[in-house]
């Protein structure tokens, strides 16, 4: 019999009926709650997001880390999971989207749902009301109904309203949820102070200003005031009852131990910042991480490779393209051969220029095309066969990721080399992603490195350039 590992780690997810309904705020607004029980709270994000992370991380002072059945598959969730709770007292889940949207409309993989079963944790559903009253009844029961047929019962353990407009809103909904014998955790009241500002691609990263982080902090104590917290107190302490299955060990996302030999620069400041935790943490344990700003610093860490992330160079690009000197550094270093890893935003500022509403900026110019921002918007996972060897893996591998943009490259070069062929989703053109110039590689496609030859395959390529 499968007896599990007894894990005993409070755990629970928050979860939604959409996006938009504000779970970002709950998830926080709970953190900061527990922060005050005297809980240490580790947070996580379901799905390939970088940016709200960055407000748990704010909250709980603990990097907060994504959890990704496509691009980690169940063992690299828990492990994960794992990792991050080693000297943590609760963790709080995030959710993506709707509770039960996954990767596709057949079935619940990659969703919220999904990740919950993964960890059996119970969960919190968000329902904005502000459009309804007593139909939000309705809707509370669907979700809990549609979950239970399918498993053995639902995981939802209660509900927090959220854009609640008065008291007698409260009431009708209150009245409605309590028929149906459906527990109501939290009534939040709606609030133009505490929103929190959006742009394209959804929410600010915190990184960007200390207004940013300052505002966060100003909504999870706002939200905490309207949660009833010894009841979700007792949700959370009833979770160490279920135990995740033993065909899971207990071991490291990544437990291979080397020696740092070799030095990576990693772009960070408030134009490079989507990286999930986990990929500097690995990396952190096969090389010396030396972090660099391309809009503040005038010249590259000493080291042997860079990796250059996502974010938002176009609304930073003014400032990226006025300093010139970190761009030929990079553009000198790349044509000696150095190793260099680069994914959306990073592919964007290799480029020539990236052309927005306010202009045309000079960029790096590593890559033979334009960047040209966009209304449209790119949001994938995405997998793609290796069909030219690169710095992060061989010829004929499969690399599953997600792409998630509103930019295009226009003009490409004819003769671009290009490492990858696209599977599932858009890639540069199409039908290819990942193009190689000297010993750089920069794709559209962000991956996650719990696939460990990737790893290992850009550690090898550092350790040829040293020794050049």
């Amino acid at each position: 019999m499968d007896k599990g590992l007894d894990l005993n780690y409070r755990r629970l997810v928050i979860a939604g009926t959409g996006s938009g309904v504000g779970k970002t705020s709950i998830a926080i607004g709970i953190m900061k709650a527990l922060i005050d029980k005297g809980y240490r709270v580790q947070g996580f994000k379901v799905g390939p997001d970088y940016i709200d992370p960055s407000y748990h991380t704010s909250i709980t002072g603990r990097a907060s880390r994504n959890l990704d059945p496509w691009l980690m598959r169940e063992d690299g969730v828990i492990a994960s999971f794992v990792n991050a709770m080693r000297d943590a007292d609760v963790a709080v889940i995030e959710g993506v989207m709707g509770m039960y949207d996954g990767l596709s409309g057949k079935d619940d993989y990659a969703s919220t749902a999904h990740v919950a079963r993964i960890l059996k944790s119970p969960v919190i559903l968000v329902l904005d009301a502000s459009k309804s009253a007593r139909s939000i009844a309705a809707v509370a029961l669907g979700f809990i109904r549609y979950g239970s047929s399918r498993s053995r019962y639902s995981r939802i353990k209660g509900v927090i309203l959220n854009n609640i407009a008065s008291d007698r809103h409260a009431e009708y909904c209150i009245d409605a949820l309590e028929q149906l014998n459906i527990q109501v955790l939290g009534v939040v009241k709606r609030s133009n102070d505490i929103m929190l500002e959006e742009r394209h691609l959804g929410l600010i990263p915190t990184y960007e200003s200390k207004n940013i982080r300052d505002k966060a902090y100003k909504v999870a104590a706002y939200v905490k005031d309207h949660l009833n917290i010894d009841a979700i107190v007792g949700i959370v302490e009833s979770s160490t009852k279920e135990r995740i299955g033993s065909r899971h060990s207990n071991k490291s996302i990544d437990s291979i131990n080397t020696k740092r030999d070799v030095s990576i620069g990693v772009a960070l400041d408030e134009s490079f910042n989507f990286y999930y935790a986990d990929n500097i943490d690995i990396l952190s344990r096969h090389a010396d991480i030396k972090f660099f700003s391309p809009i503040n610093d005038k010249d590259l860490p000493d080291c042997d490779a860079l990796y250059i992330g996502g974010g938002f160079p176009e609304v930073l690009a003014d400032a990226l393209s006025k300093n010139t000197s970190m761009m030929s550094s990079i553009k000198k270093m790349a044509e000696d051969g150095m190793p260099i890893y680069a994914e959306c935003g990073g592919l964007m500022y290799l480029s020539r220029c990236i052309i927005n509403d306010n202009g045309k900026y000079i960029m790096v110019g590593l890559i033979d095309a334009d960047t040209i921002m966009s209304k449209r918007l790119t949001l994938n996972y995405t997998e793609a066969k290796v069909v030219k060897p690169c710095i992060v893996s061989t010829h004929a591998n499969i690399i599953k990721g997600h792409e998630f943009h509103y930019s295009r490259l226009d003009n490409l070069a004819e003769d671009s080399v290009y490492a990858y062929e696209m599977l599932r989703g858009k890639g540069i053109d199409g039908k290819h992603d990942g193009i190689i110039v000297y010993n750089t590689l920069a794709s559209y496609m962000h991956i996650h490195f719990a696939y460990k030859d990737i790893v290992r395959n850009l550690i090898k390529a550092c350790k040829r350039y040293k020794r050049l």
